[in-house]
Protein backbone atom coordinates (compact mmCIF):
# COMPACT_ATOMS: atom_id res chain seq x y z
CA UNK A 1 0.00 0.00 0.00
CA UNK A 2 2.75 2.49 1.12
CA UNK A 3 4.61 1.84 -2.33
CA UNK A 4 1.43 2.56 -4.43
CA UNK A 5 1.46 6.04 -2.80
CA UNK A 6 4.86 6.77 -3.07
CA UNK A 7 4.51 5.68 -6.88
CA UNK A 8 1.41 7.67 -7.09
CA UNK A 9 3.29 11.01 -5.12
CA UNK A 10 5.72 10.64 -6.98
CA UNK A 11 3.78 10.90 -10.59
CA UNK A 12 2.21 14.05 -9.03
CA UNK A 13 5.41 15.67 -8.44
CA UNK A 14 6.47 18.40 -11.03
CA UNK A 15 9.07 16.91 -13.61
CA UNK A 16 10.89 20.04 -16.09
CA UNK A 17 13.80 19.13 -17.66
CA UNK A 18 15.16 20.58 -20.78
CA UNK A 19 15.80 17.65 -23.83
CA UNK A 20 17.34 19.81 -26.80
CA UNK A 21 18.29 23.71 -27.34
CA UNK A 22 18.80 24.86 -31.20
CA UNK A 23 18.51 27.47 -33.37
CA UNK A 24 15.56 26.83 -35.46
CA UNK A 25 15.93 29.77 -38.09
CA UNK A 26 18.24 32.94 -38.25
CA UNK A 27 19.06 35.72 -41.01
CA UNK A 28 21.02 38.67 -41.07
CA UNK A 29 20.91 41.90 -43.27
CA UNK A 30 23.16 44.57 -43.90
CA UNK A 31 20.55 46.42 -46.64
CA UNK A 32 22.77 49.60 -46.97
CA UNK A 33 26.26 48.01 -47.16
CA UNK A 34 28.91 49.09 -48.09
CA UNK A 35 27.91 52.86 -47.71
CA UNK A 36 26.26 52.29 -43.64
CA UNK A 37 30.57 51.89 -43.01
CA UNK A 38 31.12 54.97 -44.11
CA UNK A 39 29.36 57.02 -41.85
CA UNK A 40 29.46 57.69 -38.42
CA UNK A 41 28.38 55.03 -36.28
CA UNK A 42 25.41 56.16 -33.78
CA UNK A 43 22.96 53.59 -33.74
CA UNK A 44 18.97 53.34 -32.55
CA UNK A 45 18.77 49.51 -31.76
CA UNK A 46 15.41 48.14 -31.72
CA UNK A 47 14.44 44.74 -30.23
CA UNK A 48 10.98 42.73 -30.89
CA UNK A 49 10.73 39.71 -28.91
CA UNK A 50 7.61 37.40 -29.32
CA UNK A 51 7.18 33.97 -27.76
CA UNK A 52 5.52 30.65 -29.38
CA UNK A 53 4.21 27.16 -28.00
CA UNK A 54 3.76 23.92 -29.55
CA UNK A 55 2.88 20.94 -28.04
CA UNK A 56 4.50 18.07 -29.76
CA UNK A 57 3.24 15.21 -27.38
CA UNK A 58 1.75 14.43 -23.51
CA UNK A 59 4.10 16.20 -22.19
CA UNK A 60 6.41 17.80 -24.12
CA UNK A 61 6.77 20.85 -25.61
CA UNK A 62 8.67 23.29 -28.01
CA UNK A 63 9.36 26.94 -26.91
CA UNK A 64 10.30 29.51 -29.47
CA UNK A 65 12.09 32.50 -28.32
CA UNK A 66 11.91 35.28 -31.99
CA UNK A 67 14.02 38.11 -31.56
CA UNK A 68 14.56 40.19 -33.98
CA UNK A 69 17.13 43.68 -34.00
CA UNK A 70 17.34 46.35 -35.97
CA UNK A 71 19.82 49.23 -36.06
CA UNK A 72 19.30 52.06 -37.89
CA UNK A 73 21.89 54.65 -38.28
CA UNK A 74 21.30 57.98 -39.47
CA UNK A 75 17.67 57.05 -40.22
CA UNK A 76 19.20 54.10 -42.70
CA UNK A 77 18.54 50.51 -41.74
CA UNK A 78 22.34 49.60 -40.78
CA UNK A 79 21.01 45.41 -40.20
CA UNK A 80 18.38 43.58 -39.25
CA UNK A 81 19.33 40.25 -37.33
CA UNK A 82 16.22 37.93 -36.49
CA UNK A 83 16.75 34.75 -34.45
CA UNK A 84 14.13 31.88 -33.97
CA UNK A 85 15.69 30.21 -30.64
CA UNK A 86 14.00 27.00 -29.88
CA UNK A 87 13.84 24.55 -27.39
CA UNK A 88 12.35 21.40 -26.48
CA UNK A 89 11.15 20.64 -23.09
CA UNK A 90 9.56 17.81 -21.00
CA UNK A 91 7.46 19.23 -18.29
CA UNK A 92 4.73 17.63 -16.48
CA UNK A 93 2.80 17.55 -13.15
CA UNK A 94 2.12 21.39 -13.00
CA UNK A 95 -1.27 22.90 -13.04
CA UNK A 96 -2.79 24.57 -15.99
CA UNK A 97 -1.43 28.10 -14.72
CA UNK A 98 1.86 26.94 -13.84
CA UNK A 99 2.32 25.78 -17.05
CA UNK A 100 1.22 28.33 -18.61
CA UNK A 101 4.13 30.41 -16.61
CA UNK A 102 6.81 27.62 -17.15
CA UNK A 103 6.63 27.85 -21.18
CA UNK A 104 5.41 31.45 -21.13
CA UNK A 105 8.70 32.69 -18.54
CA UNK A 106 10.87 30.38 -17.08
CA UNK A 107 11.46 28.50 -20.75
CA UNK A 108 11.79 31.83 -22.40
CA UNK A 109 14.24 32.78 -19.57
CA UNK A 110 16.41 29.95 -20.21
CA UNK A 111 16.68 30.39 -24.14
CA UNK A 112 17.15 34.06 -24.02
CA UNK A 113 21.31 33.90 -23.37
CA UNK A 114 21.41 31.50 -26.63
CA UNK A 115 19.61 34.22 -28.66
CA UNK A 116 21.65 36.82 -27.34
CA UNK A 117 24.67 35.28 -28.25
CA UNK A 118 24.01 34.35 -31.44
CA UNK A 119 22.39 37.57 -32.24
CA UNK A 120 25.87 39.20 -31.17
CA UNK A 121 27.93 36.58 -33.18
CA UNK A 122 25.65 37.68 -36.66
CA UNK A 123 26.41 41.34 -36.15
CA UNK A 124 30.29 40.85 -35.32
CA UNK A 125 30.52 38.97 -38.45
CA UNK A 126 28.65 41.45 -40.61
CA UNK A 127 31.50 43.84 -39.09
CA UNK A 128 29.22 45.51 -36.78
CA UNK A 129 30.32 46.92 -33.21
CA UNK A 130 28.74 44.32 -30.94
CA UNK A 131 25.25 44.32 -29.31
CA UNK A 132 24.80 43.29 -25.91
CA UNK A 133 20.95 42.91 -25.44
CA UNK A 134 20.10 43.36 -21.81
CA UNK A 135 18.66 41.16 -19.86
CA UNK A 136 15.13 40.27 -19.88
CA UNK A 137 12.49 39.99 -17.01
CA UNK A 138 10.05 37.63 -18.70
CA UNK A 139 8.57 36.80 -15.47
CA UNK A 140 7.31 40.70 -15.50
CA UNK A 141 6.50 40.65 -19.24
CA UNK A 142 3.93 37.30 -18.36
CA UNK A 143 2.77 39.02 -15.65
CA UNK A 144 1.70 42.22 -17.99
CA UNK A 145 0.43 39.94 -20.84
CA UNK A 146 -2.24 38.32 -17.97
CA UNK A 147 -2.68 41.16 -16.76
CA UNK A 148 -4.05 42.73 -20.54
CA UNK A 149 -5.62 39.42 -21.49
CA UNK A 150 -7.79 40.02 -18.32
CA UNK A 151 -8.36 43.36 -19.10
CA UNK A 152 -9.53 42.54 -22.77
CA UNK A 153 -11.44 39.94 -21.68
CA UNK A 154 -13.04 42.07 -18.97
CA UNK A 155 -13.87 44.30 -21.83
CA UNK A 156 -15.15 42.09 -24.03
CA UNK A 157 -17.68 41.24 -21.22
CA UNK A 158 -19.02 44.59 -20.59
CA UNK A 159 -19.51 44.58 -24.15
CA UNK A 160 -21.69 41.79 -24.31
CA UNK A 161 -24.03 43.03 -21.50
Amino acid sequence: MAENEQAQQEQAAPQFAIQRIYTKDSSFEAPNSPAVFTKQWQPEINLDMNTSTNKLEEGVYEVILTLTVTAKNAEETAFLAEIQQAGIFTISGLEEQELHHTLGAFCPNILFPYARETVDSMVNKGSFPAVMLAPVNFDALYAQQMQQRMAEAEASQEAQH
